[in-house]
């Protein structure tokens, strides 16, 4: 789920790094090399947890001690929502050791929750409060006073994982955002939003997937392709639920892009596909996939038993934007939809993928 991605080369605390690719051509706009916005300080988040890989193996007296079946019981049930409610990516986990299946079926869960305040079946009641109590508890998740069996899996992950706490505050903030606001002005604002709640899970994942040890890119080029798959995970999830997003009067689309296709809100909510419609959403999906290629670069420099779960989500949500194509770019009155049959498909293609050498997988 995880839904709910400038364009101007700029120095910042945050550098997203992209290569650059072919397929990028005729779109200067989206040669990105940073964002600016120094709250985000992604540089910060990999230089902590890079510090605390080093200090985790000598510090297992730290960690909270759980009884053995409580943990397991924690950990299942996890599992169990994960295979319910995310089942190709849950597929894809299968190969991954026992206690990184675990670590992301934990940090997977607690996204969840976090997402369904805002957009769950109690967000009616959602409120500044709701996320500041919600914030308060992720506080005595890292500092292993967990208040249920669900946050005892996320605490026993992160203590066995060197996992910073800064990306799960983002998410947080991101659930804010989408309290006070539903109009974003230009691909900036967008691109905050969803990396606040999509791009951060790729900065929480990377500590537990693991890093091959015969990589060749830096570690900094590895956050960044999985901040990257975050953000065209979200894009995608945006340009699939615009006509449902309307429906409850939200626009997450740039408004200034709007305005070069001779669009504005009236438009989306009149849904009607144009050829102005049309013109606008190649642009988008363009974009996405961009995203998607830089994500490409860190899939194949993971650790070889975790690829598999993060190309198995690439190409699903590669799949999402054919099957918006496909509708003629209709995703106003449809839902872009990838068949069952489509959905096995990706995890034998996702696999083959995972089992590239990384030092080859770049030539």
């Amino acid at each position: 789920m995880f839904h709910k991605t400038v364009v101007k080369t700029i120095r910042s605390e945050v550098t997203i790094a992209a290569p650059k690719r072919k397929s990028t051509r005729g779109a200067p706009e989206l040669s990105l090399r940073g964002i600016p916005h120094t709250d985000l300080h992604v540089n910060e988040i990999v230089q902590r947890q890079s510090q605390k890989s080093a200090m985790f193996a000598d510090d297992t007296c730290r960690r909270p001690q759980f009884q053995p079946m409580f943990l397991e019981e924690a950990y299942e049930q996890c599992r169990n929502i994960c295979a319910e409610y995310a089942k190709t990516f849950y597929l894809g986990t299968l190969l991954m050791t026992e206690p990184r299946q675990k670590a992301i079926w934990a940090i997977y869960v607690w996204c969840r929750r976090t997402d369904e305040l805002v957009d769950g079946p109690n967000a009616v009641y959602m409120s500044s409060a709701v996320l500041e109590r919600w914030e308060g508890r992720l506080h005595d998740i890292f500092d292993g006073r967990p208040f249920d069996l669900l946050d005892a899996a996320l605490t026993d992950t992160v203590y066995k994982f060197p996992i910073d706490i800064k990306p799960f505050k983002g998410m947080i903030e991101g659930m804010r955002m989408d309290t006070r606001k539903n109009r974003y002005e230009s691909f900036q604002e967008l691109y905050l939003y969803c990396y606040y709640v999509a791009g951060t899970v790729g900065l929480m994942s990377v500590p537990v997937m693991g890093i091959a040890p015969e990589c060749r890119v830096s570690t900094h080029t590895i956050y960044n392709a999985a901040l990257s798959l975050g953000i065209g995970n979200q894009l995608t999830n945006i340009l699939r639920d615009v006509g449902e997003d309307a429906l409850r009067g939200r626009v997450y689309l740039p408004q200034d892009e709007l305005a070069q296709f001779g669009l504005c809100d009236e438009d989306v909510f009149s849904r009607k596909v144009t050829d102005n419609w049309r013109d606008f959403m190649r642009k988008q999906i363009t974009r996405a996939r961009f995203y998607f290629d830089q994500a490409e670069e860190g899939a194949t420099q993971l650790d070889k038993a975790s690829r598999w779960p993060v190309w198995s989500s690439l190409l699903l949500y590669r799949n999402i934007l054919d099957a918006i194509e496909d509708n003629d770019y209709d995703n106003l009155t449809r839902r872009a939809y990838v068949g069952r049959a489509r959905k096995l498909l990706t995890l034998p293609l996702s696999y083959i993928r995972a089992l590239l050498v990384p030092s080859l997988a770049l030539h």
